[in-house]
C-alpha cells in the first residue's frame, strides 16, 4: 500500500465542482459513468475522469413543496456526454420546468454546512 493516500472519487468530483467543472467518469470502452465510483460497474475495471460541457436536457421533473420554505424543482437531467443525474433547475419557477428543456450547469459554492454542488439553469433561446 502506498504512503500517499489516494483521493476518493467524491473528493475528485468536488474538486472539479469547486473549479466550476462538471466531472464524470468513463470506462475503458468510453461509456460515461455517473455518480463517482472507485471501479466500473459490472466489470470492476479502471475509470478515467472527463469534464462535461455542462449541457443537458430535462428528462423528468417534479416540484417539491416543503412544509417550510418555498417550492423547488427536482429533475433528472440527461447530460449530453451520455449520463443522467439528479439535480435542480433554478432561475425559473419550479412549475415552469418542462421535460425536454435545455439546461446548463452552474455550481453552488460551498458553505460551512454544504459542499459545492451542481444545479442547472435554463439555456436561453433553447
Amino acid at each position: 500500500m502506498s504512503d500517499k493516500a489516494e483521493k476518493s472519487p467524491l473528493a475528485v468530483f468536488r474538486e472539479h465542482c469547486a473549479k466550476g467543472e462538471l466531472a464524470y467518469q468513463v470506462t475503458k470502452d468510453g461509456e460515461a459513468i455517473y455518480y463517482p465510483r472507485i471501479v466500473a460497474p459490472v466489470t470492476g475495471g479502471k475509470l478515467d475522469w472527463k469534464v462535461s460541457k455542462g449541457l443537458g436536457t430535462v428528462y423528468a421533473t417534479t416540484t417539491v413543496y416543503p412544509r417550510k420554505g418555498d417550492p423547488y424543482d427536482v429533475s433528472l437531467i440527461d447530460i449530453d456526454e451520455g449520463f443522467r443525474m439528479m439535480s435542480r433547475v433554478e432561475k425559473i419557477e419550479p412549475m415552469k420546468v418542462k421535460i425536454g428543456m435545455r439546461v446548463k450547469v452552474r455550481m453552488i459554492p460551498a458553505t460551512e454546512k454544504e459542499p459545492v454542488y451542481p444545479v442547472f439553469d435554463p439555456v436561453e433561446g433553447a
